[in-house]
Formats: structure tokens, C-alpha cells, sequence
């Protein structure tokens, strides 16, 4: 999610002009401009694995996988979003270099302070977009992934995968191992002290 609001009343062309020239990652949404707040160890991970799941899988095709620091254009919504992983198959995507406007597949690592936005208003913004069949939701906490899946009515349907399971992406037509996607993200609590160290490192 982006955190705190810096900057308003940009239009879409002025928010990319101004974009260009910042050192750090900046969300557009309706006008408005929002600072992208760091992350976890455990978010990064998982977001790095399925990058090279995707990346490995989808070599040779014409699909193409980015990672983090690629916008997607909503503009049904006036938005600009930097997901987590995003995945386009589209040529037009090649034409704007400086973001995707056609994804198949959006995912966000959740996070304490984007859940509520990821499942929300950041999920009904890419709701707009036609091209998105997949919209991906990895709960690292939990060692989950859920999948929002657009059907042929154009409902939006939840696949729910644990530890054990296959993640379907029905948009690449993949089946993959959720044990891969979230690899090395169990945040390991800090080891206790015992008083004895704790006495030692009190000595002078």
C-alpha cells in the first residue's frame, strides 16, 4: 500500500512526469500520490519466488513477468499501482514502457499494513481492467495463497491453496507447488537470552 500521501491534484500525465524524477516508488490513485512503505524479509522472498517460478514457466512464450517496480495503468480507475509480480501476454504492453495497461495476472504479497487496501479498494480498481483473469493474494503469515479468479459470467471466484495443494493460475495455465512459492518466508521468532548471558553481558 502506499503510505503517506505526499502529493495531490496531478492528472496521469504529470503524476509520470513527476514519478520519473523520485528516488523511491509512489502510487497514483485518483489524483492523488502515495509513498510506498518498505517491506518484510518474508514479503520479499515470496514475492522473488514466484518471479522466478513464472519467469522459468513462462520462458519462450510471449507472456512476460515483472516484479515490484513496474506500474499498471488502471485508467477506468485513475490509478497507478506497483504490484507485487504482474504478468502480461499482450503486445500493446510492449508500446508503454513505462507501464502495463493489459495484465493477465496481478499478485500482492499481504502485509499488516495492505491487507485491508489489497482486499478492498485496491482489488476493486483492478477489477476494472478486462485483460485480468487472476488476481493473486499470498498470505505468508498464514502460508496461504488465494486466488480471485474472473469466470466466464465475469464473476470473481476465490480459490483458497494451502501447503499441499496445486495454485492454479487458469490465466497461463499453470499448476504449481505453493511449498515453492513460499520457500524460506517463515519468519523465525528471535532466540531467548538466557539470564546467565544476560548476566555475563551486564559485567563490566
Amino acid at each position: 500500500m502506499a503510505l503517506p500521501k505526499i502529493e495531490s491534484s496531478f492528472d496521469a500525465a504529470a503524476y509520470l512526469v513527476w514519478e520519473n524524477a523520485q528516488p523511491g516508488r509512489n502510487e497514483y490513485i485518483a489524483g492523488e500520490v502515495f509513498a510506498m512503505v518498505g517491506v518484510r524479509q518474508s514479503h520479499n522472498v515470496a514475492t522473488g519466488n514466484l518471479y522466478n517460478v513464472l519467469r522459468r514457466e513462462l520462458k519462450g512464450s510471449p507472456c512476460r513477468v515483472f516484479i515490484e517496480s513496474v506500474k499498471t495503468r488502471i485508467e477506468a480507475a485513475n490509478c497507478f499501482f506497483y504490484p507485487d509480480v504482474v504478468v502480461t501476454c499482450d503486445a500493446r504492453d510492449r508500446l508503454t514502457p513505462e507501464y502495463l495497461s493489459h495484465p493477465l495476472l496481478v499478485v500482492e504479497v499481504l502485509s499488516e499494513s495492505t491487507v485491508a487496501f489489497d482486499r478492498g479498494a485496491k482489488f476493486a480498481a483492478y477489477r476494472k481492467l478486462d485483460s485480468l483473469r487472476d488476481y493473486v493474494l499470498i498470505d505468508v503469515s498464514a502460508q496461504r495463497i488465494e486466488v480471485f479468479r474472473r469466470n466466464a459470467e465475469n464473476h470473481w471466484v476465490l480459490y483458497d491453496y494451502g501447503l499441499g495443494d496445486r495454485v492454479e493460475f487458469a490465466s497461463l495455465s499453470l499448476s504449481l507447488d505453493p511449498a515453492e512459492l513460499l520457500d524460506d518466508t517463515l519468519e523465525m521468532p528471535p532466540e531467548p537470552t538466557s539470564p546467565q548471558a544476560n548476566a555475563a553481558c551486564d559485567e563490566p
